[in-house]
């Protein structure tokens, strides 16, 4: 097997997988708005996916040390073909009902939790079989699930629009089950379950899921960023769900602005993974980290305050776009370099929780804020707010281990190999 094959399989499988999951968010509540007709049950299905999907991914984490995340990746991935096609099935058959369909969207979400873990997990062992800079892998997965998501959203609002959102998730369905083949066929033989020395017990589940949360907890960087990307998912969600589709309505642009807006900052994200790929494992990180926030974070809150031209709003979002492309490769290498191997499972699932679990509640203080204040103070208080989120590590000792790369270990191998 070539030893970059598990590398570019896996990120093919993400491709696959993250366009499926851009079906599913629009093709499922679009369904229920069209069967039902009710805008407070299609509200319930994001709710219904969420809770189990942060849940599972927490409770999830000892499994994949245990089992391995390849196992695990590609079980979920088959279990969800079959939870998913059973929407349209049961549908077509006139046997789906309101309640049962949100018990098939939480099993949905239960399983995309340890899943999306699982392959996650799978990177560090992606690394070292292919022997390139963690941040080449970390921007390469950053470029795919940027550019997967801009494509697939469009790609999916076509779907629905032409075969309808039942048949949609037959196509979800099937996405699963490409993206489990693939990662079958491309990563035999890696990121299988450690083997354990002989006659050595398997600690009790509980005390493994404590034994990641202790990791976590008594490593302040590893902390610190799980907490400042859940405090910023926070803040974004409240950009893009209630910020953004205000300022397009007060000041004349309309859903076509809301869209320039978004595929000009996603672009412009894609070109900036792509050069964190190339380029990220030679940039210090800590500098870097300061310097992208400052550009993606706070001015693009400051310029939407105010009734100023779309060129100009599309200009920040062009730079901030780009500048925000490097985060995700910088501060992941830094994730998975810092967690060791048999904790992997257990720790970026109990970071990927955290990141997600503020969420649900950014459309909450984006509305209540343009409320009480209107749209300009909440521009500006979320900016402001952003701004020291994202610059507070700076008074933080801890943060300059971003710095700190591992060194190669002996007979890796080489990165032209």
């Amino acid at each position: 097997m070539s030893v970059r094959r598990p590398l570019y399989g896996w990120l093919v499988s993400e491709a696959v997988s993250i366009t499926g999951t851009r079906v599913s968010m629009i093709a499922l509540p679009w369904f229920v708005l069209t069967t039902t007709g009710s805008a407070s049950k299609t509200g319930l299905v994001a709710l219904a996916e969420m809770l189990p999907m942060v849940l599972l991914k927490v409770l999830g984490g000892p499994i994949i040390d245990r089992v391995g995340p390849r196992r695990v990746s590609i079980t979920c991935d088959l279990l969800s073909v079959l939870v998913v096609g059973s929407i349209p099935l049961l549908h077509q058959a006139g046997h789906l009902s309101f309640p049962g369909f949100l018990v098939l969207v939480a099993l949905a979400g239960a399983l995309r939790g340890p899943g999306d873990g699982a392959k996650h997990a799978l990177v560090p062992a992606l690394v070292e079989r292919a022997g390139v800079p963690m941040e080449r892998a970390t921007g390469l997965g950053s470029t795919v699930e940027r550019g997967a998501s801009m494509l697939g959203a469009a790609f999916a609002g076509g779907l629905i629009a032409v075969i309808g959102p039942a048949n949609a998730l037959v196509v979800d369905a099937g996405s699963f089950l490409v993206s489990a083949a693939v990662l079958a066929w491309a990563t035999r033989g890696v990121g299988d379950a450690a083997a354990r020395a002989e006659g050595s017990v398997e600690p009790p589940y509980r005390r493994q899921l404590a034994e990641g949360w202790r990791f976590l907890r008594g490593d302040r960087l590893l902390l610190g960023i799980a907490v400042m990307v859940a405090l910023t998912n926070f803040l974004d969600i409240a950009w893009t769900t209630v910020l953004v589709p205000v300022w397009a309505s007060e000041y004349g642009g309309g859903a076509a602005a809301i869209g320039l807006l978004f595929a000009v900052f996603s672009g412009a994200s894609v070109l900036g993974a792509m050069c964190a790929a190339a380029w990220g494992e030679r940039l210090p990180r800590y500098r870097t980290y300061f310097i992208a926030f400052l550009v993606c974070g706070a001015p693009r809150f400051a310029v939407m305050a105010f009734d100023v031209p779309l060129w100009a709003v599309l200009a920040v979002a062009v730079a901030g776009g780009f500048a925000s492309g490097f985060l995700n490769p910088v501060l992941g290498a830094v994730i998975y370099e810092r967690i060791p191997s048999p904790l992997v499972g257990r720790v970026t699932s109990l970071t990927t929780a955290m990141c997600f679990a503020l969420m649900p509640l950014g459309g909450l203080l984006g509305g209540g804020l343009i409320g009480a204040f209107g749209l300009t103070a909440a521009m500006l208080a979320i900016g402001a707010a952003y701004f020291v989120v994202t610059m507070s590590p700076a008074f933080d000792p801890a943060w300059r281990a971003m710095d700190d790369r591992p060194t190669v270990p002996e007979g890796r191998v080489p990165e032209n190999a």
